[in-house]
This record gives C-alpha cells, sequence and structure tokens, in this order.
C-alpha cells in the first residue's frame, strides 16, 4: 500500500475535510422550516434543522450548544450561515463557531421580518459562500489528519468475531500513524471496563472510566432500570448475544488495542492524537452526534443485524459480519468482512476495510449518504423548562 492517506480540504484551524459542506444551523427548532426551504432553494447547502434549543438551563443549556458549535465547526463544514428565531442567541452561536476560523454568517428571523425576508437574506448570504465552497481543491495529506469515530449497533454474535475486529485493526492503523480514534457509547463499556482501565495511559484516566460507567449505572438504577440484568437487548440476543460481558467485550474491540489517552466529554474534541474514549449515551444517533461534534470527520459502524442510520455530518461507513445481512440488506452494507467467518485473516478485513475508509475520506459516498439515511439527535439530561 502507498503512503496512507486521503484527499481532503484544509481548514484554518489545521484540521482536514473530507467532505465541504455549506451548513445551514437552525439554533433552536422554530426555525427549522427556514433552514429545510433554504437548503432545497441553494445547491451545495446542507441542513441541520434540530430539536429544542429553548427552555434549557444549566448543563443541559451547556451540553446542547456545545454540540451545536461543535457539530458547524466540524471539519467537514466549510463555512455555516447560522438562523435563529431571534438576535440574541443567533449572534452567540455564531461567534463560538467563529473561533475555528471558518466564514460564519448569522440571521434572526424575527429581526429580520419573518420567513419570507429570511430566506431572501440567506439565499444572498448563501451564494457567496457556495462558491468559495466549490472552487476549493482537495488536497492530499497523511492519515495523521484523520479523526476516526468508531459505533456499533444491531450487535450479533458475528459483530464481536468480525466487524468489530476489522474495525479495531482500522483504528489501529489510525492511531499507529499519527491520527485520532474515538470509542463511544459508556454503557458498551460495562461489563469489559476491567479491560478498558488497564489500558489507560495514566491512573486518573482509569478512574474516569470506572467513574463514567458508574454514574451510566447508577443512574439507571435511579430511574428504575438495571443495565446488567436488561443488557443484551431483544434484538441483541436475538442475534445470539447471552451476556451483556460477551457484548462489551465485542464492542470495545472496534476501538482497537491501543493505550486510551483519554476521557472526552459527550461533543468534545481530543486535544491531542491517539485513542479516547468518549461518554456518551448507547443509542446510534446521539452517539454519532456526539462523535461529529467532537471532530470526528468519519464513522465506522460496525452492524450484524443492520442499522441503517448514517451521521449526518460525518459520512458513516456501515460494516458486517454477517453473511445473511450482507445479502439480504446489500443496499444498506458498505463493507462484508463475513468472509472472516471462513478463514479470511484480520489484517486482510481489515486492509480492506482500510481502503474503502481512506476511499470515503477522499470523496466516495457511503450507502447512508446515497440513500439519505442521515440524521442527528443531541443528547439531554432533565426535562425542557
Amino acid at each position: 500500500m502507498s503512503e496512507l492517506g486521503f484527499w481532503g480540504f484544509e481548514r484554518p484551524d489545521g484540521s482536514v475535510g473530507i467532505r465541504n459542506h455549506v451548513a445551514i444551523l437552525a439554533v433552536m427548532d422554530n426555525v427549522n422550516g427556514v433552514v429545510k426551504h433554504l437548503a432545497q432553494l441553494v445547491k451545495g447547502t446542507l441542513p441541520i434543522p434540530v430539536w429544542y434549543g429553548r427552555g434549557q438551563f444549566g448543563a443541559d443549556d451547556v451540553l446542547y450548544r456545545r454540540t451545536q458549535v461543535g457539530l458547524a465547526a466540524n471539519p467537514n463544514i466549510a463555512a455555516v450561515l447560522v438562523i435563529s428565531l431571534e438576535r440574541v442567541s443567533a449572534e452567540k452561536v455564531a461567534a463560538a463557531i467563529a473561533e475555528s476560523g471558518k466564514p460564519v454568517e448569522h440571521i434572526s428571523v424575527q429581526d429580520i421580518g419573518g420567513s419570507v425576508e429570511a430566506l431572501a437574506a440567506g439565499i444572498r448570504k448563501l451564494i457567496p459562500m457556495v462558491e468559495a465552497a466549490s472552487a476549493e481543491r482537495a488536497k492530499f495529506v497523511p492519515l495523521s489528519k484523520l479523526v476516526l469515530g468508531v459505533e456499533c449497533g444491531g450487535t450479533d454474535t458475528t459483530s464481536g468475531i468480525a466487524a468489530n475486529p476489522a474495525l479495531g485493526y482500522v483504528a489501529d492503523q489510525v492511531v499507529a500513524s499519527g491520527g485520532t480514534v474515538y470509542l463511544s457509547e459508556t454503557s458498551e463499556w460495562m461489563g469489559a471496563e476491567q479491560v478498558l482501565v488497564k489500558r489507560a495511559k495514566t491512573e486518573a484516566i482509569s478512574a474516569e472510566i470506572w467513574a463514567a460507567v458508574r454514574r451510566i449505572e447508577d443512574s439507571a438504577v435511579a430511574r428504575g432500570v438495571d443495565i446488567r440484568g436488561a443488557n443484551p437487548v431483544p434484538d441483541n440476543i436475538r442475534g445470539g448475544i447471552t451476556t451483556i460481558e460477551e457484548k462489551s467485550l465485542g464492542a470495545i474491540i472496534k476501538g482497537g488495542t491501543t493505550e486510551i489517552q483519554g476521557v472526552l466529554d459527550y461533543a468534545t474534541p481530543a486535544e491531542g492524537k491517539g485513542l479516547y474514549v468518549m461518554d456518551t449515551a448507547a443509542p446510534a444517533a446521539e452517539s454519532m452526534t456526539g462523535l461529529a461534534a467532537g471532530g470526528a470527520q468519519i464513522i465506522l459502524f460496525s452492524t450484524g443485524q443492520m442499522n441503517i442510520m448514517g451521521n449526518l455530518i460525518a459520512p458513516t461507513v456501515k460494516v458486517t459480519g454477517n453473511p445473511r445481512t450482507a445479502e439480504r440488506l446489500r443496499d444498506n452494507v458498505d463493507v462484508d468482512v463475513s468472509p472472516m467467518l471462513q478463514g479470511e485473516t484480520l489484517e486482510v478485513a481489515g486492509r480492506r476495510l482500510l481502503e474503502f475508509t481512506l476511499s470515503v475520506a477522499s470523496g466516495r459516498y457511503t450507502k447512508a449518504e446515497i440513500l439519505g439515511e442521515e440524521d442527528i439527535a443531541i443528547s439531554r439530561i432533565e426535562p425542557t423548562v
């Protein structure tokens, strides 16, 4: 294999995007209509509608805004138009995004005169943004510029013995090349947390891993749920998973085998290189949103029985080790590593997946992108006030 790298778009902050979207970001859900209409009117734009955005306080408000700004600041975004109902929030979010160095404009629907005026003004602001983004040309950059997120869903017995090890192979190659990898889904560490803590760079990081798992379990118990008794969930059991330890040991290997450099809060970028664990909820939409808001340009998603969802910002590669899924749901599968069940080595399967990952990083579309099966969901802590 030639020098490991990909073709991407350099950003002012030194990061590299694998897509060159001009994003239209809704600050709150009551302007989603304007955001969606603008994306229909202006070619080359990516709408980012949201749910909620008002009546959130304390930790929820911090989490929500950090995630929004992180999504817009993701390297895959070339420029951003921020849309809000009123001026204060529009200016606040736009100013935070501008710290990444990328072009940002904002519109307040109330102050500009309503939906129709917002559409007109939005089109005029978006035209030069799209022109500039379309004029950029990708450059070949080393693999050290990649931030990779790893995810799993629809887990079955093939996940832990084929798909997840293949993801882990790619993760190790990215780290070895000087890149960054995020392993998320905190409840998926439960039952295997003792393995993760042994790989932590410091005792403090080990303590943070223990604390993250304990916090998830205590929160569930406080609401009358026994995660260790309820996990694996019914679709996992249907796929042949018998215990939470079996599921978690299979899940953590998708992050590879290298030393853990730190524990990241949800939607928080790493400050260094190597493997990090991100404290996120397990559902794919929320977890992948946290990964993308933390700066992941691409996500590898292993799925035994198939979860079709991709992330709106970070192209999502669906990988299966189940030969029945590879055939029956082939329209959703990007990479089939089920030959591992018949003797294909981890290195051969892993290199196939790495080559596909680099092709996606260089512009190839994933099935989720082609089919438009992409979304985001920002995690929440408390009800809206």
